[in-house]
C-alpha cells in the first residue's frame, strides 16, 4: 500500500494569534483528510466523540459513500459480488486484492477445508459453560482460545504466519460457531464435511445429527453464503477499529479477533438484527402495526423501529437490496407465512411507501431482512449475532494483515481531563 503524501495544505488561525500550517491528505474515493499530528507541538488535539470525523489509518480494502448507497470492495460494488461470486471469492479478494481464477479458488478451498476442525480438546473447553450461555459469550472466548493452540505465530516467516492465519480463521470459525449452538441445545457436536460448500458446511454442522443423513437445501444454502458475503467487511466499524486497535500493541492475531467479537455483541453493533427480530415479537400481529408505526412517528415516545435506517447509509443500504430479494426466495422454498413474517412483510411495504419513511430514508437495511432470513431457517435470534461474526471474520483479519503490512503505531487516543486539577491528603 503506497504510504500518504500530501496533495494540498491547510492553515488553522487561533484567536490568539497562532497560524499552524496542516497537511491535506487526498484519497482515491470520499472525503480528503487534513493531518492533525502536529498539532500536539502546539500543545493542542482534536476533540471527536466517536471518531465520527477522524481517519485513524488509510486503507485498500473497503469503501462506502453513504448518500449515495455504495459499497465496494477493492473496488467492486457489494451487489455484483454478492449474485455473482460465492463467499470465498469475496473472501480471497479481500485478502489478497483481487478476485481469483478458478485455479486459485480451487486451492483457496482446499486449503481452508484442511484447517475446518478444531483440537479435540475443545470439546472440554465448551464442558465449563453453561448451557444457557449466550453463545456470543462463548465465541469471545473460544476464539481467544485458538491463542493457546496456535501460538507459533511469533516464530514464523511474517508472510506466511499472515497467510496461515487467515485461513485458520476462516476455517474454524463455523467450526467453533456450530458447537456454540449444538452446546446450547445439548446435541452433539458435528465434524465438518469436506465435499460441502462453505456456507453448505456451516449449515450441516448446525442442524445434521448422528441419527439420519442430512441434505443441504440449495436455496438456504445460497442464502447464507449471501449473508456471509454481506458481512464480510464495513470499512472502520466499532468492530473493525477494535480489531486494528488491540492489534497496534502486537499481540496474538486470534485475541485480536476475539476483541472484534466482543464490540459486535453490542445491540448498537451487531445486535441490530436479533434486536429487529425482538421487535417484530412485540408488535406480534398486523393489525397492531398502525399502533407501533404512531408511536415511531412520535418523538415524545422512547419506541424505535428496528431494522430501518442505518447510521452510515442515507440512501437505501446496497446490502439490504440483495438481502431482500434473498429473504423472499427463501420464504418462497420454505412456504413460511406465520404472524410474524406477516408483521415484517407489511412494515416493509409501509417503509418503502410512506412518505415518512422515505423522506427521511428509512428504509428497511441489512439487520431487518437477515433476522427474518435466519429465523425462517430456523437458527435462534441469539445465534444471529454469532453468524454475522463469522461472516465478518474475513474483513477483520484483512484489516489486522493490513495494519501488520505496515510500520506499526500503536492506538493511543488523548482525552480533555475534566476531573479534579491536582490536590493533596491533609
Amino acid at each position: 500500500m503506497p504510504a500518504l503524501h500530501p496533495t494540498l495544505k491547510a492553515e488553522l488561525h487561533l484567536s490568539d494569534g497562532r497560524k499552524i500550517e496542516l497537511p491535506v491528505y487526498q484519497s482515491h474515493l470520499g472525503f480528503d483528510a487534513i493531518g492533525v499530528e502536529k498539532l500536539q507541538k502546539e500543545q493542542l488535539f482534536t476533540f471527536d466523540q466517536g471518531l465520527t470525523s477522524t481517519a485513524l489509518c488509510e486503507s485498500s480494502i473497503t469503501y462506502i459513500d453513504g448518500d449515495q448507497g455504495i459499497l465496494l470492495h477493492r473496488g467492486y460494488p457489494i451487489d455484483e459480488l454478492a449474485f455473482n461470486k460465492t463467499y470465498l471469492d469475496v473472501a480471497y479478494l479481500l485478502l489478497k486484492g483481487e478476485l481469483p481464477n478458478e485455479e486459485e479458488l480451487k486451492a483457496f478451498k482446499a486449503e481452508i477445508c484442511s484447517h475446518y476442525m478444531v483440537n479435540e480438546q475443545f470439546t472440554r473447553l465448551f464442558q465449563g459453560f453453561r448451557r444457557d450461555s449466550h453463545p456470543m459469550a462463548v465465541m469471545c472466548a473460544a476464539s481467544s482460545a485458538l491463542a493457546a493452540f496456535y501460538h507459533e505465530y511469533y516464530d514464523e516467516d511474517p508472510e506466511k504466519a499472515h497467510d496461515k492465519t487467515a485461513i485458520r480463521l476462516l476455517a474454524k470459525m463455523p467450526t467453533l460457531a456450530a458447537m456454540c449452538y449444538k452446546y446450547s441445545i445439548g446435541r452433539p457436536f458435528m465434524y465438518p464435511q469436506y465435499h460441502l460448500s462453505y456456507a453448505g458446511n456451516f449449515l450441516y454442522m448446525m442442524f445434521a445429527t448422528p441419527c439420519e443423513p442430512y441434505v443441504v437445501n440449495p436455496v438456504i444454502e445460497r442464502a447464507m453464503d449471501r449473508i456471509f458475503t454481506l458481512h464480510a467487511d464495513h470499512e472502520q466499524n466499532a468492530s473493525t477499529s477494535a480489531v486494528r486497535g488491540v492489534a497496534s500493541s502486537g499481540p496474538n492475531p486470534f485475541a485480536c479477533i476475539s476483541a472484534g467479537i466482543a464490540s459486535l455483541w453490542g445491540p448498537a453493533h451487531g445486535g441490530a438484527n436479533e434486536a429487529c427480530i425482538k421487535m417484530l415479537e412485540e408488535i406480534g400481529t398486523v393489525d397492531r402495526i398502525p399502533e407501533f408505526i404512531a408511536r415511531a412517528k412520535d418523538k415524545n415516545d422512547p419506541f424505535r423501529l428496528m431494522g430501518f435506517g442505518h447510521r452510515v447509509y442515507k440512501n437505501y443500504d446496497p446490502r439490504a437490496k440483495v438481502m431482500r430479494e434473498t429473504c423472499h426466495e427463501v420464504l418462497k422454498e420454505l412456504g413460511i407465512n406465520t404472524p410474524l413474517l406477516q408483521v415484517a412483510m407489511e412494515l416493509e411495504r409501509i417503509a418503502l411507501s410512506d412518505p415518512y419513511f422515505i423522506e427521511r430514508k428509512l428504509y428497511p437495511n441489512v439487520d431487518f431482512y437477515s433476522g427474518i432470513i435466519l429465523q425462517a431457517i430456523g437458527i435462534p435470534t441469539s445465534m444471529f449475532t454469532v453468524i454475522f461474526a463469522l461472516g465478518r471474520t474475513v474483513g477483520w483479519v484483512a484489516n489486522w494483515r493490513e495494519l501488520n503490512e505496515e510500520p506499526m503505531k500503536i492506538v493511543r487516543p488523548r482525552q480533555i481531563y475534566t476531573g479534579h486539577t491536582e490536590r493533596h491528603i491533609k
